[in-house]
C-alpha cells in the first residue's frame, strides 16, 4: 500500500487514517523515523523493540531500533549469499 501527505512548513505530515487504523497509532503514540538505504522508514516506536539484544541498558530505544534493523539487514544478506552460492 502507498500513501501521500504534503509536509507542512513545520515539517509536519499527516498520517492517513487507515494506516493509523491499521497499526493501532493514537494521538501521543510515536514513531520513529529511519534513514535507510531505501529512503525514510517510519515504525511506530513500542517499548519492546531491541529487548533480548546484547545491547547495554543506557542505549536509547531508537539505537536500539538501529541495531536491531543493521542485524536484520545482516542476516537477509547472509541468507541471500547462502542462497547463491547453492
Amino acid at each position: 500500500m502507498s500513501k501521500s501527505t504534503r509536509v507542512t512548513e513545520k515539517g509536519q505530515a499527516t498520517i492517513p487514517k487507515d494506516l493509523r487504523e491499521k497499526y493501532d497509532l493514537e494521538p501521543g503514540d510515536e514513531v520513529v523515523w529511519m534513514d535507510t538505504e531505501d529512503g525514510i522508514v517510519v515504525r511506530k516506536r513500542t517499548r519492546t523493540a531491541g529487548r533480548g539484544l546484547l545491547v547495554p541498558d543506557d542505549v536509547s530505544d531508537v539505537q536500539r531500533e538501529e541495531v536491531a534493523e543493521e542485524l536484520s539487514r545482516r542476516v537477509r544478506d547472509r541468507r541471500d549469499r547462502n542462497y547463491e552460492e547453492d
